[in-house]
This record gives C-alpha cells, sequence and structure tokens, in this order.
C-alpha cells in the first residue's frame, strides 16, 4: 500500500518538516465538487522534498473517493526563500465508493493512479505558510479530477532563517518506547448512506527503531448489522516528534484479522472476509512521561464491500 511507501521514505535523517490543510473546488467530466487534502511534507535539500497526503475528492456523481500519494517534489525558493515554487508527483491508492452497475447497491473499489501537483507557498516569520495547489488525479478505472485548493501550513521544526528549513538534525533515540491507550470512536461504514456506529479499541506501541513504531491492537467496530467486526490488527508505522516530544505524528499500515462478525456479507465477497487491510494515520500529544492523549483516523480495506472509517480518541500510558 501507499503508507508502505511512506514508510520506507521516512526511515531516512529527519528533515525540515511542515504540516498543512487545504480545500478548494475540484473538476472532473461529470460534475463539480469539492476537495480537501492534509499533507505532511519534508525537505530532502534546498531544491527538493517528499510529501505524504491525504486527500478527499468530494461527491463526484456515483463516486466518493479518497485516497493517499507519497509525492517527490522539485522546487525552486524566491524573494530571500519566503517564496517557494514547486512541482511534485507520485503514485495515488485510492478508495471509491461508487455506484454499483445494476441493482442500485454499491460497491468499495480500490485502484492506483497518478497525482501530479503544482504548489506555490509563501512562508511567514512566525512559522505560518500559506499556500495554494493545484492538483491533477489520473485514475486507473476510474474518473480524473483537477482540483484547486488553498490552506495554510505550519513548519513543526523551526527554521534557520526565512522560507523552508532544508535538513534538521538526526534523532539518536526512539520516538516511542511503550504505550497502552484504550481508545473510543465512531465507526462509519463506506457506503451511499455512510451509517455509524460506536467502536472501541485497545492499543500496545512499541518503538522498534528511531522512526518506526509497532502496533498490537484489538478492535470492536460497532453492532450495525452490515459493519459487525471485532478483530486484531498489527501495523508498522513511521512516526515523528517535535515540540521536545510533546507532539507526535504517524502513518501506519498493516493486515487485520475479523474475529467474529455478523454472517451478513455480500454474495460476492472473495474469500470469507476474514482478512483485510489497515490503513491508518494518529497524532498523540504526551502530557508527562507517563500519560497521553492519542487521536486516529483507520482505514478498514476489505475485498468484499465493506470498508470503513474508524475514528477514535482516547488516553494511554507510558511505560
Amino acid at each position: 500500500m501507499i503508507a508502505c511507501a511512506a514508510l520506507g521514505i521516512a526511515g531516512r535523517s529527519a528533515q525540515a518538516q511542515e504540516f498543512s490543510v487545504l480545500a478548494g473546488p475540484l473538476k472532473s467530466s461529470s460534475q463539480n465538487t469539492y476537495s480537501w487534502q492534509a499533507d505532511y511534507r519534508e525537505g530532502l535539500g534546498r531544491y527538493a522534498a517528499w510529501s505524504f497526503s491525504w486527500v478527499n475528492e468530494g461527491h463526484i456523481l456515483d463516486h466518493h473517493r479518497d485516497g493517499q500519494s507519497v509525492q517527490i517534489w522539485g522546487r525552486l525558493p524566491l524573494w530571500n526563500d519566503r517564496l517557494e515554487l514547486s512541482a511534485g508527483a507520485g503514485p495515488y491508492r485510492y478508495f471509491d465508493t461508487s455506484q454499483a452497475q445494476a441493482g442500485g447497491d454499491y460497491s468499495n473499489t480500490h485502484g492506483w493512479g497518478g497525482m501530479f501537483t503544482l504548489r506555490a507557498a509563501y512562508y511567514f516569520d512566525n512559522r505560518w505558510i500559506a499556500q495554494v495547489k493545484l492538483n491533477r488525479v489520473q485514475a486507473f478505472g476510474g474518473p480524473d479530477t483537477t482540483a484547486l485548493l488553498f490552506g495554510i501550513g505550519y513548519q513543526l521544526d523551526a527554521p534557520d532563517g526565512p522560507g523552508p528549513r532544508a535538513r534538521a538534525v538526526s534523532r539518536t533515540t526512539n520516538v516511542t518506547s511503550n504505550e497502552v491507550t484504550v481508545m473510543l470512536g465512531t465507526t462509519i461504514l463506506n457506503s451511499p448512506d455512510s451509517e455509524t456506529n460506536l467502536s472501541e479499541s485497545i492499543e500496545y506501541r512499541r518503538g522498534l527503531w528511531h522512526y518506526l513504531d509497532f502496533t498490537a491492537s484489538y478492535l470492536h467496530e460497532g453492532g450495525h448489522v452490515q459493519s459487525r467486526r471485532d478483530g486484531i490488527a498489527a501495523q508498522l508505522w513511521a512516526t515523528r516528534a517535535f515540540f521536545d516530544d510533546r507532539l507526535t505524528l504517524g502513518v501506519g499500515a498493516g493486515p487485520y484479522l475479523s474475529i467474529t462478525q455478523n454472517d451478513d456479507l455480500p454474495q460476492n465477497r472473495t474469500g470469507d472476509g476474514r482478512f483485510s487491510g489497515l490503513v491508518s494515520v494518529s497524532a498523540s500529544y504526551r502530557f508527562s512521561d507517563r500519560w497521553l492523549a492519542r487521536v486516529s483516523w483507520n482505514r478498514m480495506v476489505t475485498r468484499y464491500d465493506r470498508d470503513a472509517d474508524i475514528i477514535e480518541a482516547g488516553f494511554g500510558v507510558r511505560f
């Protein structure tokens, strides 16, 4: 999956880190709608960078599509490095809730494409960034889209001077030692009606390397007739820490095994539906050496049209 590529890239030395949120209009061949995007970006030197993005392409006719992209960027600093012009490209792994061809039902389609982006950004003295992006998505097996996005960003590492910081000092210790976190939230079925229910989970997290975590989780996805699942997941995470290690950000991916589930599975399912994939983004804030708060967004990726988003928050203990 695309998150695994982010794991490999993020294993390099720490670079200048930025987090951004953008939104704006999107155009496809069939309809105009909206788009929004969350970005994590690191410098690879003065003239290069890479980024990980979670992109939502709004509600195109008969399609509700989002996904993740890893992009490599060439960038040109101007005006004493305050203005940056850049162009990026990379693979796009999408998840599409689309109208079925017959019967009035829906399907969860997974596919690949490419995302090509032009970006202009202005860097202020207080670490804030104003930016505009033009995204072009070329999807294999789905509609192509063009989006114009406006947003703000923040430099999580303090720059040495005006503009983006090219590089930062590498870590010599792991971001994470051991953590146990209990979380509560909601399960949202990826269907046209977006049915919801309560979800709960417990997670054990351990740092394997400076920027690499492992988690083992038990998830209860709620009791809706179409989405009831209880299972265990194992994930590898690319993780970064900021602000004296109080804030952490991470992206993870791994397998999910359903231990119990209802029998109301679609007839066109592949296999018994017990093995799925889990792609996640997560952030934690450490109140002390012992206590933390965490919020996570998990995408359950199935082979039988029961994809779901599991959005949770909770508290944990470090040891």
